[in-house]
């Protein structure tokens, strides 16, 4: 999750790198875009508060670029900012916007742009709602609302190493991220998180196609992974950090967890302790946490504790698995 720290940050340092770049001639946007886009997109201009419905949409869906297509905005980061422009807490990806110090009209302020293709979207302000404290002031004009088919899961049980090597090969699955999420300490490093002192548990975030994997089937898998019935513990693996927890994203989310839950709760012999709450923030953990298994495939507990956690995951669920 990014905070006004982070934004200050890129202005000062530079900006995230982007997945891509697209780069076209001023006579090419002019083609391309209405004359409001291109005076905004590419002129730095502001729309007219209130002049767009876009304020008070609220569906699940993806905002993107309207010049270059890059996913910018989930609507699941919008609010109601009474201030006539879209406002969202959070963009899409960390890198998917860029962002500038602007002194313009005698105010100093933080410009964000399009990281893909360097259109102006709008600014950033540190008077947003927690838990990151951000309110994207974006131009309506300068986004364009798409179907969402992706959707982000954040869920842990364990080791966010073994959880990660097991989703990994699933069909649907785009990325998967491990870090901590559920607890209340801002940015934890990995040691803190083990201390067990800052509330905050292992977890995964997927993000997934969900026209070829569905949310409920992820938690069905998720639950069948690992042992929800045992209380902040998996194997040797003890403390609150391992818990069992599915954190959504959505209302739909939580109905279908509960469901799940519901549904599975007969093919254990004990309770399960799952615990499901609201996802508030998601900090990915260090670098070298990152892939663990992919990249150490070689070291002693990869494969001791993870490889045959993977073998057996594939065996349980082939038909769920990527093709090769």
């Amino acid at each position: 999750m990014l905070t006004w720290l982070d934004i200050k940050r890129f202005t000062k340092q530079g900006n995230p790198t982007a997945d891509r770049c697209v780069t076209k001639t001023d006579e090419q946007w002019q083609a391309e875009l209405s004359p409001e886009a291109y005076r905004v997109t590419r002129q730095q201009g502001t729309e007219a508060a209130f002049s767009s419905g876009m304020c008070n949409l609220f569906e699940p869906g993806l905002y993107a670029c309207i010049c270059c297509d890059t996913l910018l905005f989930d609507s699941n980061e919008k609010f109601d900012s009474g201030t006539g422009w879209p406002s969202f807490v959070q963009p899409y990806t960390p890198n998917a916007v860029a962002y500038h110090g602007d002194n313009s009209f005698g105010m100093q302020r933080v410009e964000t742009t399009c990281n893909t293709c360097g259109a102006h979207l709008g600014h950033v302000f540190p008077d947003g709602p927690a838990p990151s404290g951000l309110r994207y002031c974006i131009n309506a004009v300068a986004l364009k609302k798409v179907e969402a088919t992706t959707e982000k899961a954040t869920f842990g049980g364990g080791c966010f190493w073994c959880t990660e090597a097991m989703f990994q090969n699933l069909a649907g699955v785009i990325s998967i991220k491990s870090g901590y999420s559920g607890g209340q300490v801002k940015n934890p490093t990995y040691r803190e998180v083990c201390s067990g002192l800052t509330g905050h548990a292992e977890v995964i975030q997927v993000e997934f196609d969900n026209t070829i994997i569905s949310y409920s089937d992820l938690l069905k898998l998720h639950l069948s992974s690992h042992d929800p019935t045992t209380l902040n513990q998996q194997g040797a693996d003890k403390g609150t950090q391992y818990r069992s927890i599915i954190l959504t994203h959505n209302d739909e989310q939580e109905k279908s967890a509960m469901q799940v839950v519901a549904q599975m709760q007969p093919l254990f012999g004990n309770n399960i302790v799952t615990e499901i709450a609201p996802f508030e923030a998601f900090y990915k953990a260090e670098e070298e946490h990152q892939n663990y298994y992919l990249n150490n495939s070689d070291a002693g507990y990869c494969q001791v504790v993870i490889e045959p956690k993977v073998v057996k995951f594939k065996a349980a669920h082939q038909d769920k698995l990527q093709k090769k």
